[in-house]
């Protein structure tokens, strides 16, 4: 564990304190989860008080899936108040994508920081084409009752996206809404299913990075295994501060061009990553 002085603290804690104020303002500007915008900010803040490159990326994964606990209970439970989310689905579903965000949170110990930094890179690159060339678009005959699978192909489903959630630190909000409107349910129940499959990836994914960064030196103070216990807390206050202005300010402004300015914003991003990653 690196030791700060007081000028590493101060900036430690104001650059957190910008990181949730800033993904909070983003989430609910381009209704997002935070862990695609948390990660990077945190990579960066974790270079400046000299987290070692190795350990940077796991570290900002780790703390961003902590906050995903936070952000997506919260959303859950505003979901399940209109009688939106999918229980039965979510049930059935949720020990699979544990069990990927498990398999996903382990494997990144072992994995190369330049090659988890390259999967986060090209899956925010993905998203970005995504909500920059497609509009989201409810397939014909949407259904909040159109059937899903089970069985293998619903552990398929939920491993892949457990797997890959964890390994990015993102909510499973980009995959689960992208299968459920495959199968045909509305996109009103896509998002909030997909808000609880948030929480049974984050929970296990969490406790799966705190085991695997357990005895790792030179991460940041206060942390437990890759989990950053100030950061945790400082974005999860500020998220809930700034996430209402974003939602409020979307509400007024054209979605296409918001849309196209988040994809050239994740855009940027994804490609200033991979530049570190191949440099």
């Amino acid at each position: 564990m690196i030791e700060l002085t007081g000028l590493d603290w101060t900036m430690l804690l104001l650059g957190l304190a910008g990181v949730g104020l800033f993904a909070g303002f983003l989430a609910g500007l381009f209704g997002i989860g935070g862990g695609i915008v948390i990660v990077p900010a945190l990579y960066a803040v974790f270079g400046l008080v000299g987290v070692p490159e190795e350990e940077r990326i796991k570290a900002a994964v780790a703390t961003s899936l902590a906050t995903i606990i936070v952000t997506s209970l919260r959303s859950v439970t505003a979901h399940m108040k209109h009688g939106a989310v999918d229980m039965d689905l979510l049930k059935r579903w949720a020990p699979w994508i544990g069990l990927g965000a498990i398999v996903g949170a382990v494997a990144a110990r072992f994995i190369p920081a330049e090659a988890l930094t390259l999967i986060f890179a090209l899956g925010a690159l993905g998203v970005a084409i995504r909500r920059g060339l497609f509009r989201t678009r409810e397939v014909p005959r949407a259904s909040a009752l159109a059937p899903v699978p089970g069985g293998p192909v619903a552990a398929a489903l939920g491993g892949g996206i457990g797997f890959l959630s964890s390994l990015m630190g993102i909510g499973g909000g980009v995959l689960g809404v992208i299968v459920l409107t495959a199968y045909g349910r509305t996109i009103h129940q896509a998002i909030a299913t997909s808000a609880g499959f948030g929480l049974a990836i984050a929970v296990p994914g969490t406790l799966g990075f705190i085991g695997a960064g357990w005895g790792i030196t030179g991460l940041s103070p206060l942390s437990i295994g890759y989990v950053s216990l100030p950061a945790f807390a400082l974005i999860a206050v500020m998220t809930f501060l700034t996430a209402p202005l974003g939602a409020s300010l979307a509400h007024r402004l054209d979605k296409g061009l918001l849309n196209r300015v988040f994809a050239i914003y994740l855009g940027v991003t994804a490609l200033l990553l991979l530049r570190d990653t191949i440099s």
